[in-house]
C-alpha cells in the first residue's frame, strides 16, 4: 500500500512515516518503479507499536535506544520490550528514566494540589 493508505491504516500521517524512517524507527520500505514507497501490513503494525510507545510518554530518542526490540512487540504485543531481565536490557534505562520523570511529575502535581486546596479551602 502507498504511504497515504499506510499512514491512515496506522492512524498517523505520511509525514510521520517519513520521519520514523528518517530516524531509523521504520526500515526504508521498498519502492515502486515510479519511486513511491510501498508499505505492507508489518510496517503498519510496527508504526502502531511506535505510536503506542510514544503515547506512553517515551520520546523518539528513547525508542531509538531500543529500536531493535520494537519488532518483538509487533510479533507479540504482550511481550516486554526489556526482555528476560528487565534491569539489564537496552530499554531498561530508558523506561526507568521515564518512570522516574513520571513519579517526579506526580509528586510535583500532588504538592501543587495540596497547596491550592489549602489556600482555597476546596478539597
Amino acid at each position: 500500500m502507498r504511504i497515504g493508505d499506510a499512514a491512515a491504516a496506522a492512524g498517523t500521517t505520511p509525514r510521520a512515516l517519513r520521519f520514523y524512517e528518517e530516524r531509523g524507527l521504520l526500515p526504508p520500505p521498498p519502492r515502486t518503479t515510479a519511486g513511491q514507497r510501498e508499505y505492507g501490513p508489518d510496517d503498519v503494525a510496527r508504526v502502531r507499536v511506535i505510536r503506542e510507545l510514544l503515547a506512553l510518554g517515551l520520546t523518539v530518542d528513547d525508542l531509538c535506544a531500543f529500536v531493535d526490540r520494537i519488532p518483538l512487540l509487533v510479533d507479540d504485543p504482550s511481550r516486554r520490550c526489556t526482555g528476560g531481565d528487565p534491569d539489564s536490557s537496552p530499554g531498561a534505562g530508558v523506561v526507568h528514566r521515564r518512570l522516574a520523570a513520571l513519579d517526579a511529575e506526580i509528586d510535583r502535581l500532588t504538592r501543587l494540589r495540596t497547596r491550592l486546596a489549602g489556600q482555597t479551602g476546596v478539597r
